[in-house]
């Protein structure tokens, strides 16, 4: 009996019935594996199609995954890194982790895009989101010279935070510093990650919380509420590009490519609108919800390139912690 089993046992695993379902890691921030996020749907939709096992990791904001890659760096489990964005990406090509995604795909961007490393999967403008009806503030100069309050991220745990940062600096340059100190005396608090920030703002807190343009968009849809709105700057607003990667060391080369393409398929676009609330990277062909044709579509768009924001980052940090600190 005992031999009978062992043949068995042997033709199985020769014939691979016994092989362990591949399991494909992929890094990213908490909110995209949440419930209400993108995650769940994704994970079913590519489990679908990739006989294997999609794990996503939450790792905080888009900067924790940063800060995360340089502590681990070649030891990291991640197989695909996704959440990083044009301000962070020349600081995580410095890394050296990661190995060109060789996806040519048909991008919806407002922005040319040839980065050979870093795939787009979403993208959206930067804005101060307030309750309608109020007198909404048309530049930075008029917001910190109004009564208004407001909430912002830390730039260096936060991609909005930092976002905000490159903002002013693209929006006023050397003016930079004196924004900030008109600004000092609005900002009512500065949380670590976008959550916290739009947590205050719906409970009251605060007038007004950075966030994007198409956060109204989420109370429309998702709730059929009007009342919420992003301030239109007329100095422009700043872009976001999130991104993902395929890890150099990752041991399922071919499962992470799989995974690449199909995060630019109908399949994983047309969910992005109505569950990370940003812009598809790739128009999906029923295009985008009702609802997105509401937005403020700002009159100037604002992006540094990656070595731009990389080579802009300390010196804007500082300003901003020098105005606050007073």
């Amino acid at each position: 009996m005992k031999t009978t089993l062992s043949i068995c046992a042997a033709a199985l695993c020769a014939t691979g019935a016994w092989a362990e379902t591949p399991t494909l890691n992929v890094l990213t921030y908490d909110s995209f594996t949440s419930e209400w996020g993108p995650g769940p749907a994704i994970e079913a939709a590519f489990e679908a199609v990739c006989d294997c096992d999609l794990v996503f990791d939450g790792a905080g904001d888009g900067a924790a995954l940063l800060a995360r890659l340089q502590l681990e760096g070649a030891g990291t489990d991640a197989d695909i890194v996704l959440g990083l964005d044009t301000n962070l990406t020349a600081a995580a090509r410095e890394t050296g982790l990661f190995a060109p995604h060789g996806i040519d795909a048909a991008l919806d961007l407002p922005v040319t895009w040839d980065d050979s490393e870093f795939l787009p999967f979403d993208w959206g403008y930067f804005a101060f989101v307030g309750n309608d009806g109020a007198d909404a503030p048309t530049d930075f100069k008029a917001l910190a010279d109004s009564d208004l309050t407001i909430a912002i991220q830390d730039p260096r745990s936060s991609t909005p935070g930092l976002g905000l940062l490159m903002w002013v600096k693209a929006a006023y340059g050397d003016e930079a510093p004196a924004i900030w100190e008109a600004l000092a005396d609005n900002i009512v608090t500065v949380t670590p990650g976008w959550s916290e920030a739009y947590g205050l703002f719906i409970d009251g807190e605060v007038d007004g919380v950075l966030s994007y343009t198409t956060s109204p968009a989420y109370h429309l849809i998702a709730e059929e509420d009007a009342s919420k709105t992003a301030w239109a700057f007329k100095e422009g607003h700043y872009m976001q590009v999130e991104v993902a990667g395929k890890v150099a060391g990752t041991d399922q080369p071919a499962l992470a490519d799989q995974f690449l393409a199909f995060m630019v398929s109908d399949a994983f676009q047309s969910v992005i609108p109505t569950t990370n609330w940003m812009y598809p990277a790739a128009l999906p062909a029923e295009g985008l919800p009702a609802g997105f044709d509401t937005l403020v579509s700002p009159d100037k768009a604002l992006l540094f390139s990656a070595q731009e924001a990389a080579d802009t980052r300390d010196a804007a940090l500082d300003e901003w912690r020098a105005a606050l600190s007073q």
